[in-house]
């Protein structure tokens, strides 16, 4: 039986290529030929995207022994190094853009990695899951719990996300530091939510510069 989708959110095709739906949109947010920086790249899935689709150069950094090996193993060149001690090694403005896909909130210095971001590329992406979903509220709420989403899977003990935000908090730091949001996506599973997004949306994506 089909179902409609909730008030404030629309559904929007994509092709399942990755996954992540953030992947998607941020590949898309990419000009063709220029030069990337992901910041925890993972096992470079996002890079290999950008190189295929949009004939970027890319770049990664990642903490993970593991990611690095995939990396290197996808053919990809990757940096094993911690955000949270900056990125000295890459000059101001050296990437048309810089991205942290996913992992602002698994970074001891959030703050630092955003501003970081935005001295090393012309242009930030971020994408982080709304800690202010409805869900993620309700479970805190009623169940006395720690929050379990599709986005958020892990036990409070082992989770690898240590600095939870919502939409709100990330757009109030933006604010504090002079950074201008040029561009913001808002989703709930494969649905673009345009109504009350700290509530309904599960994960956010902001296209970031210098104010």
């Amino acid at each position: 039986m089909a179902t409609n989708p909730p008030a404030g959110e629309d559904q929007i095709q994509i092709p399942t290529i990755s996954d992540r739906i953030d992947l998607r949109f941020i590949t898309r947010l990419v000009d063709k030929g220029s030069s990337v920086l992901d910041l925890g790249c993972g096992d470079g899935e996002l890079m290999e995207l950008l190189a295929r689709e949009r004939q970027a150069t890319v770049r990664g950094v990642e903490i993970s022994e593991e990611g690095v090996y995939r990396c290197i193993s996808r053919g990809l060149s990757v940096d094993h190094s911690d955000l949270d001690q900056g990125l000295e090694d890459y000059p101001d403005g050296s990437f048309d853009y810089v991205i942290l896909s996913q992992t602002l909130q698994a970074v001891h210095k959030p703050r630092l990695a955003l501003l970081e971001m935005l001295r090393v590329g012309r242009q930030g992406i971020v994408s982080f899951p709304n800690f202010g979903y409805w869900q993620a509220r309700l479970d805190l709420a009623i169940r006395g719990r720690m929050p379990k989403t599709d986005d958020l899977p892990y036990e409070w003990h082992n989770t690898p996300n240590i600095h939870l935000t919502t939409i709100q908090d990330f757009l109030d730091l933006c604010k504090s530091e002079g950074i201008r949001v040029e561009q913001s996506v808002y989703l709930s599973g494969t649905r673009r939510v345009r109504f009350l997004p700290n509530l309904l949306a599960r994960t956010a994506l902001f296209v970031v510069r210098k104010g």
